[in-house]
Formats: structure tokens, C-alpha cells, sequence
């Protein structure tokens, strides 16, 4: 029985740390930030607007129906003198009318307008589509950027953990060698010391670790609590080389693709303000019913009508004051200004693509390099452990061993991070982020 009860306490704990260190993988981040992120969720509405104002319904090509009805009551005092001089007079004269109609009115011709604000409209929606990927990649990179933060923060609080349980067992060493005074209580001292920052220095980051958490959950549009790892291992892409990484960000860069869309809109805008120099065709039909009820002074007691009406019109405004060529100038400005836009983006994406592809291969360059060091960090550290043991080098040589083996575990660990970011940068830049495995 005692046996049995010690099983179920274990298996107990055991489900119970499984939870605790419940991994967040990178696509399983990905997919919660996709469907529950907050700015996609609004881009994706905006998407939907967009498509919506491409509808047949929303172009004016349709016509227009419209129905009307009334009645009418007059009640009032009529005297009324004929050519005979004879005279009628009636008090509360009333006088009722009704009527009814449908209505039908339909441009035939607007001087191309209407075809040219639909083209507005397809490409509007183009826009809201580049901009929902923009609204992604940003995201995406918000996204990874605090899933490696957390990453670093982890790797670099089992680095503290490393740091401290060495500075504890000094402490204990220290203690010893103090208690047969085989040191001075200095050394004691300055245990003690190292351990204590050692500890403030794991509990900041700690917390840093905590605030990291709680900010991805931000992210990722749904309260996971902070009770999760993170994947550490980072695996590089195969990136292309300069030229052919430029081509393909000139191709698809979103920054770029949006200005190109502003621009063909800004075209397509001078088109629609020179419309107004075109007469405009419109066709109007009516079916009406009409009914009266008249007083005795009325010519008529009553009457009634019913009938088809239809009619074309032609509205051509010959001159508007000059407003119609003002604003076909500016627009041929805009066209300008997106123009000149255009040329400047290229030009600052070839700049940044340059300085980031750079600093991207200084940063492998620095991570090998640092590789080498944690190993021969680690090689002078054990040595120097072996010798303080032996009392042959002083605590201070030993505890700077110790900095310089953590603080090289702690560069390499910063540095690899960093270089995964910079490539996620990389692949933004060239517009193949979300095509490309994190």
C-alpha cells in the first residue's frame, strides 16, 4: 500500500512538471498569431471592405428605382365670381389629391468616369491586399522577435544558474578553508559577495524573462500565462547571395508594391477629373398615377391619370469656373510626387538591403569566432578550477576565470540571436519572410 501511494505522488508530480515545462514551438506561436493577433484581425477586416467596394453594386453601373407616393387635403372658404357676374360661394371647400409613382433614372454615359473609379476600386483593393501583408510581416517579425528574446533570456539564465551554483560552491570551499584558517576572511568575505550579485543578476533576468513572456502574449492575441518554454535551438537559412536577394526585393518588396499601387491609382485619378470635360448621358423613366377630388367651385369634380414617362437628357458643362482643370493638374502632380516616391524607396531599400546583408555576415563572422571562445573559455576555466582546488591561484583569478567563461556563453548566446533577427530582417526586406521556415 505504501508502495502504490508513492507511485501515484510521482506520477502526480511528474504530470505536473510536464505541464510546467509545456513547449511553445515556433509554428504553434505562428499559428495562434494568425488567428488570434488583433492587428491581422483588423487588416483582415479592412481586406473585406475593400473587396466589398469592388462590387457590381458599388461602381454606379447600375440604375436607380425609386418609388414616391402622397395625399393631399385642403379644407377652406371659396367664393368665386363668374364672367356673368353670378357668384358661388362655399365654406370648407375641401379638395383632396393623390399619387403614386416609380421611379427609374440610369447614366448611359458619364464621360468614362465610372469605369475609371471601378479601376480605382480593383486596385484599392490590390492595396488593402499588400497592406494585410505588410500588417503579417510586421507581426511576424514582432512576433519571432520576442519569441528569440525569450529564447536568449533562457539560454542566458542557465548561464547565471552555471554562474551561481560555481560562486556557491566557492562560498562553501571558502567556508571551509576559513573554519581550519587555511585563508583569510577576506576570501570569506568576497564569496559571499559574488554569490549575492550573482543572485541579484539571475533574479533581473528572470524578470525580464517574465515581462518578455507577458509582452509575446500580446503578440500572440491570447493569455497563455508565462508557465511555457520557448524552442533555443536556432537553425540558419541558406540565403542568396547579394545580387540575386536585391532582385527579388525590388520584385517584391511591400513597401515598394504599395507605392506602385498609389501610383497606378494617382494615374488613374487624372482620367477621372478629366471626365468633367465629357457631357454626361442620362435616361429617366416614370410610371405615375395621379387622382383629384375637387370642390363644387372647381371646373372638374374629380379627375385621374396613369401613364409612362421617359426621357434622355444631355448635361455638358462647358466651363466650371477652371476647377475641373485644377484639379486634373494636381493630380498629374500626384502622379509626380508618387513617381519621385518610388525612385527614393528604391534607392533606400538598395541602402538598407546593403547595410543589413553586411551586418548579417559580420555577425556569423563574430558568432564563429565567439564559438571558439566559449570552448577555450571553458578549457581555461576547468584548468583554473583544478589549480584553485589545489590552492595554486588566488579566489580573484579564480572568480575572473569563472566571468570570463560565463560572459563568453553569454556573448555567443546574444550573438546568435541576434543573427537570426537580422536574417528575419534579410527576408522582410526581400519580401520572401512568409515564404521561408523560421
Amino acid at each position: 500500500m505504501k508502495n502504490n501511494t508513492c507511485m501515484i505522488i510521482l506520477i502526480v508530480l511528474l504530470s505536473f512538471q510536464a505541464k510546467a515545462q509545456q513547449i511553445l514551438t515556433k509554428k504553434e506561436a505562428l499559428k495562434i498569431t494568425l488567428e488570434n493577433n488583433y492587428g491581422i484581425k483588423i487588416a483582415a477586416n479592412n481586406l473585406a471592405i475593400a473587396k466589398n467596394n469592388t462590387a457590381i453594386f458599388n461602381t454606379n453601373r447600375l440604375p436607380t428605382v425609386s418609388a414616391s407616393s402622397g395625399a393631399n387635403y385642403r379644407s377652406d372658404n371659396q367664393k368665386i365670381t363668374r364672367q356673368d357676374n353670378s357668384v358661388t360661394e362655399v365654406d370648407g371647400a375641401v379638395t383632396k389629391s393623390y399619387n403614386a409613382s416609380l421611379n427609374l433614372n440610369y447614366t448611359i454615359f458619364d464621360g468614362l468616369g465610372r469605369k475609371y473609379n471601378y479601376e480605382v476600386l480593383k486596385e484599392t483593393y490590390n492595396l488593402s491586399e499588400i497592406q494585410a501583408k505588410e500588417t503579417i510581416e510586421n507581426t511576424y517579425l514582432q512576433l519571432f522577435t520576442l519569441y528569440f528574446q525569450i529564447a536568449r533570456l533562457s539560454e542566458n539564465n542557465n548561464n547565471l544558474k552555471e554562474a551561481l551554483n560555481i560562486s556557491k560552491q566557492r562560498l562553501e570551499r571558502a567556508k571551509y578553508k576559513n573554519l581550519y584558517g587555511q585563508s583569510t576572511k577576506l576570501e570569506l568575505l568576497n564569496a559571499e559577495v559574488d554569490v549575492n550579485n550573482d543572485s541579484i543578476a539571475l533574479i533581473n533576468s528572470k524578470q525580464q524573462y517574465l515581462n518578455a513572456k507577458r509582452s509575446l502574449n500580446i503578440v500572440l492575441g491570447k493569455q497563455k500565462g508565462v508557465d511555457y518554454e520557448v524552442e533555443t535551438v536556432v537553425t540558419f537559412n541558406q540565403i542568396l547571395n547579394f545580387d540575386e536577394l536585391l532582385i527579388k526585393a525590388k520584385a517584391t518588396n511591400v513597401l515598394l508594391k504599395k507605392t506602385e499601387k498609389n501610383l497606378a491609382i494617382s494615374k488613374f485619378n487624372i482620367k477621372i477629373n478629366s471626365a468633367s470635360y465629357l457631357p454626361r448621358v442620362g435616361l429617366t423613366s416614370s410610371y405615375g398615377w395621379n387622382k383629384s377630388q375637387n370642390p363644387a367651385t372647381s371646373f372638374l369634380a374629380q379627375s385621374s391619370s396613369n401613364g409612362l414617362n421617359a426621357g434622355l437628357n444631355l448635361t455638358w458643362n462647358i466651363f466650371d469656373g477652371g476647377s475641373t482643370k485644377t484639379r486634373v493638374a494636381n493630380s498629374k502632380i500626384a502622379v509626380e510626387n508618387q513617381q519621385i516616391l518610388l525612385q527614393q524607396q528604391h534607392e533606400t531599400l538598395e541602402n538598407t538591403l546593403k547595410n543589413t546583408w553586411s551586418l548579417y555576415n559580420n555577425k556569423l563572422f563574430v558568432l564563429r569566432a565567439q564559438e571558439k571562445n566559449v570552448i577555450s573559455s571553458q578549457n581555461n576555466f576547468d584548468r583554473t578550477k583544478e589549480r584553485y582546488n589545489l590552492g595554486q591561484v588566488t579566489s580573484i583569478e579564480f572568480r575572473q576565470a569563472q566571468i570570463n567563461f560565463i560572459n563568453s556563453k553569454t556573448a555567443y548566446n546574444n550573438t546568435k540571436f541576434d543573427a537570426k533577427l537580422i536574417e528575419l530582417e534579410l527576408l522582410q526586406l526581400s519580401g520572401e519572410l512568409l515564404n521561408t521556415e523560421i
